[in-house]
């Protein structure tokens, strides 16, 4: 019988998931390293190291570590531990980076187990559909990002974000644009056209740029890139990083 691979992890942790359809649920966080973009706002470690942060007590903040790579065995045993000192306290797990998609092969080995303690949320910047096939039906949710140039400095992958989102159709799933002011209106209606070509039925969130613990775009703003999504998607919602006001990690 083949060894379960081991995985890199930055930290492991518990708190409330501060953005996205899923904002206010309690979540335990396994953050995995590495990432396939370089987002200029990103504010993310997602390098490897040598250990990985673990929280002594879930939701005290006081951390401890374990050596890098973990196993699957180690993980089992801590939310096993969590869930038993705090039952019925997390509503799922989140698997979150970095993009942790880029470890899709040791996803589909973890994730069947990881799933016996809680649903699974994944967390992905949306451009890589081969490997989310690899995984889907293992997953409950899937929060996506388009990554809008405007914001990232980087290319728009629409093809590659397009197919993710057919894949991620599959479950439970919504789409998540980070905007700042100087968005312009031609992103967000080629991001609404995309995921009407999919479904209008996924929702799509605002997140606008924060910086400080201060949204840097206006109200105004937001009820123009508001409203021109909502023309095709009628569940369109504008939620900031609220995990950032509440002072969590």
């Amino acid at each position: 019988m083949p060894l379960t691979p081991k995985a890199d992890l930055i930290e492991i942790f518990s708190s409330i998931q501060g953005e996205g359809i899923l904002v206010g649920c309690r979540q335990i966080f396994l953050r995995f390293c590495g990432c396939n973009l370089s987002c200029r706002y990103c504010d993310t470690n997602f390098e490897k190291t040598d250990k990985c942060l673990i929280e002594s007590i879930p939701g005290s903040g006081e951390l401890d570590t374990l050596n890098n790579p973990l196993s699957l065995a180690q993980v089992e045993t801590l939310l096993d531990s969590w869930n038993s000192e705090l039952p019925s306290a997390h509503h799922s797990i989140s698997i979150t980076g970095g993009e942790p998609l880029l470890q899709a092969d040791l996803l589909l080995s973890w994730l069947p187990t990881l799933r016996k303690a809680l649903p699974i949320h994944l967390e992905t910047n949306g451009t890589l559909p081969a490997q989310l096939g690899k995984v889907i039906q293992h997953l409950d949710w899937v929060s996506m990002d388009i990554k809008l140039h405007s914001q990232t400095g980087e290319r728009t992958e629409w093809d590659l974000h397009r197919q993710f989102l057919e894949i991620a159709n599959q479950t439970d799933c919504y789409v998540k644009l980070v905007v700042g002011e100087n968005t312009p209106d031609l992103e967000m209606q080629l991001a609404a056209d995309l995921v009407a070509t999919v479904s209008k039925y996924i929702p799509i969130v605002l997140q606008p740029v924060t910086m400080d613990g201060r949204i840097q775009v206006s109200t105004r703003r937001l009820l123009q890139m508001q409203a021109i999504i909502a023309e095709e998607i009628p569940s369109v919602r504008v939620i900031p990083q609220t995990h950032r006001f509440m002072g969590l990690l």
